[in-house]
């Protein structure tokens, strides 16, 4: 099992050593249990090696790896580049365009849109829901008569209730955090309930 974490390494190492972090399982305090494997993420500029801190649930024994908000699940790219994308090709820019602009593959953007695209009622109720949950009194989400719009405003109203009830993180993270990091999982983790840390 995969847990959404801050980005800030030293922050979490600190929560997990303090019992502050929760098995989405059971609410058990998750407790260090080792790491992942080293792993490159590939950011708008440049990329840097992460190698994801792994943690045992002291009540159920159940092992997750913690994986930053700056990610999604098995994903290269960060959460920024892949959101950058996804802006981008709302705003009617060409795949050919958007993976020169990002410096990626065309291949690489087509998956990207592909995954989103297939399930895009899923990710505008999923946020939908938490946007409702975060600002209850908010204004509703207004449909603009794209599928694939909606669901990117969607996640940005979530986001924005999201950071007026917990301060501001960089831009994306919460789009990782509400997501469980299954944003563009063949797996939908949509449903899974996601601790906001």
């Amino acid at each position: 099992m995969v847990v959404i974490v801050d980005a800030d390494g030293d922050k979490v190492e600190a929560d997990l050593v303090a019992g502050l972090l929760t098995c989405p399982d059971c609410l058990g305090e998750l407790g260090p249990w080792g790491h992942s494997v080293q792993r490159e993420l590939r950011q708008l500029v440049g990329e840097v090696w992460i190698r994801p801190r792994r943690s045992m649930c002291r009540s159920c024994k159940k092992s997750h790896v913690l994986l930053p908000d700056s990610t999604l699940l098995r994903r290269r790219d960060a959460v920024e580049v892949i959101g950058k994308a996804l802006l981008m090709r709302a705003e009617g820019t060409s795949i050919a365009h958007i993976a020169a602009e990002l410096g990626r593959l065309a291949e690489t953007v087509r998956s990207w849109l592909r995954a989103f695209s297939a399930k895009l009622e899923a990710i505008r109720e999923h946020f939908t829901r938490w946007a409702c949950a975060l600002e209850p009194l908010g204004e509703p989400i207004e449909p603009t008569g794209s599928p694939f719009s909606d669901a990117l405003s969607a996640i940005g109203v979530a986001s924005r209730a999201a950071v007026l009830r917990f301060g501001p993180r960089p831009q994306w993270s919460f789009l990782s955090l509400l997501s469980g990091g299954g944003l563009l999982s063949n797996t939908i983790f949509l449903y899974r309930t996601v601790p906001i840390v």
